[in-house]
């Protein structure tokens, strides 16, 4: 399982104009789940993105977490994330969990999101999304599980 995460001072999701979720301070997370992601996978990734010290403190530094801040958490499917891109001008989702497997893994992600965080929100699995954010920092890191 892959995630990009991106620190933001706000991101929202649209589906042909009208708006699905949106936070304010808080993660976007783009979710690339591969065919060998599981129950575990989720459970390790969710750890990460409730606990990756990626908010400033009193000093200024990535000391603080999304639990710490209780800022809002963002969640989108993207399929990309798992292309291979390795080689040629074309990339290759061989390396990206089948539609089902994606489907049912990602919603496992929101559920357990949403029980142990209190402002959880996420895009549509496998629709024609429009994602707006403003990057705080910007910060990004990818996170692999």
């Amino acid at each position: 399982m892959k995630a990009l995460l991106q620190r933001v001072s706000q991101a929202s999701v649209s589906i042909e104009n009208l708006e699905v979720a949106r936070i304010a301070d808080g993660l976007l997370v783009l979710i690339g789940i591969e065919p060998q992601d599981n129950q575990q996978s989720i459970e390790k990734m969710l750890h990460k993105l409730l606990n990756y010290r990626v908010f400033a403190d009193e000093q200024g530094r990535m000391n603080h977490s999304l639990t710490d801040t209780q800022g809002g958490l963002l969640l989108v499917s993207q399929f990309t994330l798992a292309a291979d891109t390795r080689s040629g001008l074309r990339p290759g989702f061989s390396t990206a969990a089948t539609p089902a497997q994606a489907q049912e893994l990602f919603k496992q992600l929101v559920t357990l999101a949403q029980q142990r965080h209190s402002t959880v929100q996420a895009g549509q699995f496998a629709a024609d999304m429009q994602v707006q954010l403003i990057n705080d920092g910007p910060v990004t890191f990818m996170l692999e599980v």
